[in-house]
């Protein structure tokens, strides 16, 4: 009979399941917010919804301010926007999976192949899905003077200023 030495170790079941966040209240679609991390930092961009993850789903729009669709944590709430007829029905979770890479073993030559090859373009159904909604926001945009200029300004803290006693 084989017995298993006693240091080996069997692995504990993950049971953790993270309950969705919260959202606040103030935050609607529409809603104008502040990224306060990550690769937009500073950017103002308009709140869609939120995923069933508990992400929030926003966007810049692309042509005012460069944001794409982000899923996003850290925000700060700032004022609403009224906004009518976009759809962000099939932007979910699964929209923003990574594809599985298959592993297979390569020679030398096409490693170095493959590693010139490897820049990954935006698929044409995602920019064409940014685009839609960009279009609708814009329209709302363009309905209220000097917003096209506040979404394109970056948010910066200037000497003197408190953040926790800024009020929006």
């Amino acid at each position: 009979m084989f017995y298993p030495a006693d240091d080996v170790k069997t692995p504990i079941a993950n049971r953790y399941k993270p309950n969705p966040t919260k959202l606040r209240v103030s935050i609607t679609p529409g809603t104008v917010l502040i990224l306060l991390a990550g690769r937009f930092m500073g950017k103002r961009v308009v709140f869609l919804n939120q995923l069933s993850s508990g992400l929030l789903l926003v966007t810049g729009p692309f042509k005012v301010n460069g944001v794409p669709f982000v899923v996003s944590v850290s925000l700060m709430s700032l004022e609403r926007l009224q906004r009518s007829g976009v759809n962000v029905e099939k932007i979910n979770d699964k929209y923003f999976a990574k594809e599985a890479k298959k592993k297979k073993t390569k020679t030398e030559g096409e490693f170095f192949e493959a590693e010139k090859e490897e820049k990954k373009f935006l698929p044409q159904d995602k920019k064409d899905d940014q685009k839609a909604v960009d279009a609708q926001l814009i329209k709302a945009i363009e309905a209220v003077p000097d917003l096209k200029a506040y979404l394109g300004a970056r948010f910066t803290l200037r000497s003197g200023m408190k953040p926790h006693e800024l009020v929006f």
